[in-house]
């Protein structure tokens, strides 16, 4: 049998292509952009004067004899220190992660097999907690930590944070929990396994691709999160995303701006590794998702 897509006229071939090169150039455009910025000088990226400044790089030049400069990368990492923050966002992010996925997996697969009728009150009283803003569920921490004495940690920031993220968690394992037929639990129960052993041996090989994709997106909500980490961080452990704020925030005076746009591509570089490298784990396990058994 022929292609279907080898049918199809030139034409509509050239006008798709076009399309999605032109879709491709537009959404990556910002990230390249503040890439190629990032090894100039400010007066080269903000120059008022010429916008061709940005690329030619006369400034940049001028001070450093190449076009090309690491020193906001330098004043980013070394002086002001940025490596605590990746440091600190790798504890905070994998922490989230792991506590969210094995308390979510328990929890959905155990919503997912029960038969009571409160399992979809649950649900929908954690969409509920899900769809809050989080500057309204953090508010109500804020008191307590300071009577404790634990704001500002980590351990702190890291709990709060899987309790926002649990509901989201939940309701994704327990969709793919739904996507897995009972007769394979249940089958690994007749040959003997208690119910723990069949979630473990038979029912979590199957649901990697699901485990997966959820973890993904606990990674990038604690990642990419700005409001709990900077309510409840001291400057001294801040995270990456508050600590670009941080940059923004005082540097701008001192004219030393290239320091906060080296560390959002510091921080974006580690994202499109993440997504590249777990692409076919994240397709499979949404569309695993989208289908019950």
């Amino acid at each position: 049998m022929s292609n279907p897509a080898a049918r199809q006229p030139v034409s509509l071939k050239v006008v798709s292509m076009t399309i999605v090169a032109l879709w491709v150039l537009i959404a990556a455009f910002p990230f390249l952009w503040t890439m190629w910025g990032s090894f100039k000088v400010e007066g080269d990226f903000f120059s008022r004067a010429d916008w061709m400044n940005a690329i030619t790089g006369p400034v940049t030049e001028r001070q450093f004899g190449t076009p090309f400069t690491l020193d906001g990368y330098r004043g980013a990492w070394i002086e002001q220190e940025f490596w605590r923050a990746v440091i600190n966002t790798a504890i905070v992010t994998v922490s989230v992660v792991i506590i969210s996925l094995t308390l979510g997996t328990l929890g959905g697969y155990a919503l997912a097999r029960s038969g009571f009728k409160y399992t979809f009150w649950l649900l929908m009283a954690a969409l509920v907690f899900r769809a809050m803003p989080h500057v309204t569920l953090v508010s109500g921490y804020l008191l307590p930590f300071f009577q404790l004495n634990i704001w500002g940690y980590l351990p702190t920031t890291i709990i709060v944070l899987v309790a926002i993220n649990q509901p989201f968690t939940l309701w994704m394992l327990h969709s793919f929990f739904l996507s897995i037929p009972k007769d394979l639990d249940e089958a690994a129960m007749v040959d003997g396994c208690t119910r723990f052993q069949a979630f473990r041996l038979a029912i979590i090989p199957v649901m990697w691709p699901g485990v997966v994709t959820t973890g993904l997106f606990s990674f990038l909500l604690a990642y990419n999160d700005f409001t709990v980490t900077s309510m409840l961080l001291s400057q001294e452990n801040q995270t990456m995303i508050p600590k670009i704020n941080a940059f923004l925030g005082s540097t701008q005076e001192e004219g030393r701006v290239m320091y906060a746009v080296a560390a959002v591509v510091s921080a974006i570089v580690p994202l499109f590794v993440l997504i590249l490298f777990f692409q076919r784990q994240i397709v499979s396990g949404l569309t695993a998702g989208a289908v019950k058994g």
